[in-house]
């Protein structure tokens, strides 16, 4: 299942592929809190690297975990304007996992995981695509 947010203007946009995990534990899901709000741990792909080696490593640096990723839940895309970068289209995938075990101290230290409960965090992610996901998941 895929879905596009935001409506694309004519304008150059900066593309930028990301791949996400929604870890869940009980009636919690595992989430990053950052001044700007809170996201799925993960991140931007870097050159040639492949979902699953993006996820891992962002979980390292956002977390301080080791990751077991398992299947795509879903995938969506927005066109917005980003106050730094300009018209910016994100375009994120999604995959379930879990969070196997604490190996180092995060390195991004505005990055605070965080297991939540669902309906704590419903409609409150940062990224309306990602409030998609969350609900998609959950099946709400």
């Amino acid at each position: 299942m895929h879905k596009v947010f935001g409506v694309k203007e004519k304008a150059e946009y900066t593309d930028r592929e990301g791949a996400y995990l929604i870890p869940v534990r009980g009636d919690k899901v595992g989430v990053v809190r950052t001044p700007k709000g809170y996201f799925f741990v993960g991140g931007g792909i870097e050159s040639g690297e492949p979902h699953i080696r993006c996820i891992e490593r962002e979980c390292a640096e956002e977390a301080g975990y080791k990751v077991l990723v398992k299947a795509e839940v879903c995938s969506a895309e927005t066109y917005c304007f980003h106050n730094e970068i300009g018209f910016f289209h994100p375009i994120q995938t999604y995959y379930t996992g879990e969070m196997l075990s604490k190996v180092s101290v995060p390195t991004e230290k505005d990055h605070e995981f965080l297991w939540v409960k669902y309906s704590d965090v419903k409609g409150k992610m940062y990224w309306e695509m990602q409030n998609w996901a969350l609900e998609n998941f959950f099946g709400k």
